[in-house]
């Protein structure tokens, strides 16, 4: 969960109308099936409060700790984890179901910190990632510890579309239509990391994608 002064806060109405108001085609009319990316949850990062199971696509928070082994690359304070593909060179898509009362899905650079509280280690408080964080309440959005609020139903499922080349990351809410709730615009300089950050007795789970008619 972040926590940001109020002089952080976005409020450029204009732009928060662009984002809200825009419906979306079927997902068959903006993507190919080749931009879908069938995502893993790397170990090695997750969160020792973090079970990750259904093949290493669903991660929930538990209130007791996994044995997991020491690794350089693991969360040892923030309860996320990150995927283990590297994506960059062209467009992919994804998307996610969650349960319980808050998680966040975002995208993060390797170089992302793993050890300690600080910001430097929190998906979105920080230079080297970006997150959307949702709950029953609302969306927002973070990227290096600056807030934009987002006014939408929930809905507990995402989609992610990532043109990495075009430096474009758009945010979607899915149902029997799709509602862009996002878009970021700018330059990536290395691959990025699909991640997540879970509440307790919540889950997230990397949904399959079969065919261009989801």
């Amino acid at each position: 969960m972040h926590v940001a002064p109020y002089a952080d806060i976005w409020t450029d109405d204009s732009k928060l109308k662009h984002c809200l108001t825009l419906e979306c085609p079927p997902i068959s009319s903006l993507v190919s099936f080749s931009d879908f990316c069938p995502l893993t949850l790397d170990h090695n990062t997750a969160h020792r409060r973090l079970e990750l199971s259904e093949g290493s696509k669903k991660v929930t928070c538990e209130g007791t700790e996994m044995s997991f082994p020491n690794h350089p690359d693991r969360f040892d304070y923030w309860p996320q984890v990150l995927c283990s593909e590297a994506l960059s060179g062209t467009r992919w898509y994804w998307e996610v179901e969650w349960t319980g009362d808050e998680a966040e899905i975002g995208v993060a650079y390797k170089g992302i910190g793993r050890k300690g509280e600080s910001n430097e280690c929190l998906l979105g408080g920080n230079s080297q990632s970006w997150c959307l964080n949702y709950c029953d309440s609302g969306y927002s959005v973070w990227h290096n510890n600056k807030l934009t609020q987002i006014s939408a139903p929930c809905s507990h499922r995402i989609g992610v579309y990532l043109d990495w080349p075009a430096g474009s990351l758009s945010l979607y809410s899915v149902s029997d239509t799709m509602t862009l709730l996002h878009r970021i615009n700018t330059s990536f300089a290395e691959p990025l990391y699909a991640g997540f950050w879970v509440d307790d007795g919540s889950s997230v789970t990397i949904c399959n994608l079969n065919t261009l008619d989801q």
